[in-house]
């Protein structure tokens, strides 16, 4: 066998300059198809990050039937028990309660209808980053009585820090909500969605603003490795099930799961194609090498080496040209993916107006994840393994004297 290994790599390095249009054939095939697959499975992990930061975390717990109704009727009385309980699982990085309400927010002539988040300010900033988009005013603290308005918002009503708007609104039980709240802070949200809309409260005086002491109407959950989501469904569904309701976020946003499965199967189609191109290439590669090597071949059958034992040569010198290129194609692409990972690239025109549209920042960043890497390589590498059919098929039917006369 090593008298096998020794002669297939020496044969490779006899032609150089065959055998690095070979590698570099495969090497480009293995990069393009991981800037492909990375590029895409990269801006999944960005959609779904975004999501559950903005919205409503990797999972939520409510009270029964909140969800359906979204009504504060439906609000769940926080504890600190509760809360430690949750807590106690480590996969659970962090735990944010969250008072949400829709009410009318007017200043003077104009109105518009919004929705009232009361937060813990502390807790609502390490999940959003809400005091990197104040552009104006002060953050909130955990017994502010102002009001966070978002910049849209605040230049459709005509209002700036300092001003005073009336929430309008209904609270708990049917109580009516109303107060003149002064406006403490302005932040920009990238979102148009959010930018025209979203007030913050802190969420003490979002429970006394909505007659609602202790409520939420929702726990967001966050964790490390979306590998854990699984596990940590499970603790929760078994302490707490009962009496909440436990969403994740796939549930929560299913309209988001079915565009990147439509997204995903179109991406795949396109990959299939780009298998078949690499594929073809890389066997028109092998095709011109074998052609150029019937004379060899036909002289080394004829001084008595056996078809099976060149056959079995030749196999693996494709096996060892297509390690090499796919090993290059993987060293080359870790820098680059990497570094596209880290700056993302930032999309302008009709195609940012459109992710903007489903409320994403119009950016494109490239997945790391080493699934990818090995997955584009494999593939790659056993299509580069199937051309070596073509010259053990070759060799196989040769005859060695008209072989000679070529």
């Amino acid at each position: 066998m090593k008298l096998y290994l020794q002669l297939a790599w020496r044969n490779l390095w006899r032609n150089k300059r065959r055998t690095l249009i070979a590698t570099t054939s495969i090497h480009f095939a293995v990069v393009l198809a991981l800037i492909t697959r990375s590029m895409q499975h990269g801006y999944y992990d960005y959609m779904i990050d975004s999501a559950v930061r903005l919205y409503t975390g990797y999972i939520q717990i409510h009270s029964k039937g909140y969800w359906e109704n979204r009504s504060l009727d439906e609000s769940l009385i926080l504890t600190e028990a509760m809360c430690n309980k949750i807590k106690s699982f480590p996969k659970i990085t962090t735990v944010t309660p969250r008072f949400e309400s829709y009410s009318l927010i007017s200043f003077k002539n104009a109105t518009k209808i919004s929705p009232v988040f009361g937060i813990d300010p502390i807790l609502e900033d390490s999940l959003m980053q809400l005091k990197k988009k104040m552009i104006k005013g002060e953050y909130l603290s955990h017994n502010s009585e102002g009001i966070l308005i978002a910049e849209g918002l605040a230049n459709i009503l005509k209002v700036d820090v300092g001003d005073s708007v009336v929430i309008y609104g209904q609270g708990y039980h049917g109580v009516t909500a109303a107060a003149q709240i002064p406006i403490q802070g302005i932040i920009k949200f990238i979102l148009p969605a959010l930018n025209n809309a979203t007030v913050y409260l802190s969420l003490p005086y979002a429970q006394w603003l909505y007659s609602a002491p202790d409520r939420v109407t929702s726990l967001s959950l966050m964790i490390d490795n979306i590998r854990d989501l699984e596990e940590t469904k499970t603790f929760l569904s078994e302490n707490f099930q009962d009496e909440y309701e436990i969403m994740d976020w796939a549930e929560l946003m299913p309209e988001l799961v079915q565009g990147i499965e439509v997204d995903n199967a179109s991406g795949i189609i396109m990959l299939f194609i780009l298998y078949v191109v690499i594929g073809f290439g890389i066997f028109g590669t092998v095709m011109t090498m074998t052609a150029e090597r019937i004379k060899e071949f036909g002289i080394l059958i004829s001084v008595g080496m056996k078809k099976q034992k060149l056959m079995f040569v030749a196999a693996l010198e494709t096996l060892f040209v297509s390690f090499i290129g796919a090993l290059l194609g993987i060293l080359v692409s870790i820098p680059l993916l990497y570094y596209f990972h880290v700056n993302p690239i930032y999309l302008s025109g009709e195609m940012a107006e459109a992710i903007l549209a489903f409320g994403f920042e119009p950016i494109l960043p490239f997945s790391v994840k080493p699934g990818i890497f090995f997955a584009q390589a494999s593939v790659v590498f056993f299509i580069a393994l199937f051309t070596a059919i073509y010259p053990v098929t070759v060799i196989r039917k040769l005859e060695p004297v008209r072989a000679m006369r070529k």
